[in-house]
């Protein structure tokens, strides 16, 4: 029997999005579930706002300022939460005191994957803990060095870098890319650069997707495609 081929998935998130940590649960199960597939998992950036400084905002003033009111933050904090607890996410949204600015964790994100795929899926799972169960600032630099030396990169190398430019325009240009291709919201799942599955979805749905997409590939399906 043919061994199955390999399938790519790039996921378009943002580390201070709930649904992008809750997306990444269901993901790992639904790889999980595909068995005898290979998937590699790329993860590529997305801003829910780029506009936030780069030393971050209060994050008591900003959700208000989005939100309008405290009944409707904690509105859509109780919405999240149990559908958190039920992939093993402990959210801690009062633990939060800073909305940070992310370009710089997509910076430590994308020099991780140029080491390898498990150390950016080590990173990313960090700083989406740290952010949400631990209230962490994503955005502060000694956070990032210490989350990047956790998942087994060179921090020293990472504390160089991140106190220059370095990457930056790289990052903001895949953002812009992601939004020519219609991604306006995450997290946002390509399937072998063609096959979007948009949003949170379901483990079994998204396991259906890489068996579909993996079937395609067998067959060749996907080479003539455009």
């Amino acid at each position: 029997m043919t061994a199955s081929p390999t399938v790519s998935i790039d996921v378009v998130s943002d580390v201070v999005c709930p649904w992008c940590f809750i997306g990444q649960k269901r993901l790992d199960k639904a790889i999980a579930a595909a068995e005898g597939i290979e998937v590699e998992v790329n993860w590529r950036p997305f801003q829910l706002d780029p506009t936030i400084p780069a030393g971050g905002l209060d994050r008591q003033d900003y959700m208000l300022g989005k939100f309008g009111s405290e009944d409707r933050i904690r509105e859509i904090h109780a919405r999240i939460e149990p559908l958190g607890a039920a992939e093993g996410i402990a959210f801690d949204f009062d633990a939060i005191k800073v909305s940070p600015n992310t370009l710089d964790a997509h910076r430590v994100i994308r020099w991780a994957g140029a080491t390898s795929r498990e150390v950016q899926g080590k990173l990313v799972r960090r700083l989406f803990s740290l952010y949400f169960e631990q209230g962490g600032n994503v955005g502060d630099p000694a956070v990032l060095v210490a989350a990047a030396r956790e998942a087994g990169m060179d921090a020293t190398v990472v504390e160089a870098l991140l106190s220059t430019d370095a990457d930056a325009d790289a990052v903001r240009a895949e953002i812009a890319t992601a939004s020519r291709m219609g991604v306006t919201g995450v997290p946002c799942f390509l399937l072998e650069g063609r096959y979007a599955v948009m949003g949170a979805q379901e483990a079994e749905t998204l396991a259906d997707a890489i068996r579909q997409v993996a079937t395609a590939k067998a067959r060749g399906e996907l080479d003539s495609a455009g």
